[in-house]
């Protein structure tokens, strides 16, 4: 049931050093084309990166909060072209909890790292040094980081009392 991914789904940055299979690779890849975006303009684009020395780079986009890349079995870059919609970061965001909860569902982990209008140092842009790294096109900027592997740890859901209830209005 939907609900019970939800429930499970927590941000993990510890991973163990097993690798992903390439049949699970696909499913994720299947996962986020199949993501809904406004119009069908599928702004998106997803870059899935598996090799350690480029992860290792990745994990130093910003200043702070990308660190937990560098042990992952796959960091999956979310970009967008931005001349294909207006609405392409919600675009993104969509695909990327799309995938986070794919990634619950085959009992892998998974975090992920904002980019887009944060900080590499006082000259670049995260996303610029992504860019730069790997080679994007002048329209396209990158949105997330999606760091995934086989969880180090077990972490429990939320517990339904500490849920932010006080966030819904209920109009009759």
């Amino acid at each position: 049931m939907f609900l019970n991914l939800l429930r499970n789904r927590r941000s993990i940055r510890h991973f163990t050093e097993q690798k992903l299979s390439n049949e699970q690779i696909y499913q994720l890849k299947e996962t986020a084309v199949r993501a809904p975006t406004s119009r069908g303009n599928n702004p998106w684009q997803f870059i899935f990166v598996t090799n350690p020395e480029i992860i290792q780079q990745l994990s130093q986009a910003k200043t702070k909060g990308s660190a937990f890349l560098a042990n992952c079995a796959l960091a999956v870059v979310v970009c967008a072209d931005t001349t294909c919609s207006d609405v392409w970061p919600e675009d993104c965001a969509i695909a990327s909890i799309c995938l986070q909860l794919a990634v619950t569902e085959m009992e892998l982990g998974s975090c992920w790292a904002q980019i887009r209008l944060r900080t590499h140092d006082v000259s670049f842009t995260a996303s610029d040094f992504i860019a730069n790294l790997l080679d994007l096109p002048a329209n396209t900027v990158v949105d997330n980081i999606i760091g995934i592997g086989y969880p180090a740890e077990k972490t429990q859901g939320h517990p339904t009392a500490k849920l932010p209830w006080s966030h819904i209005r209920e109009i009759a």
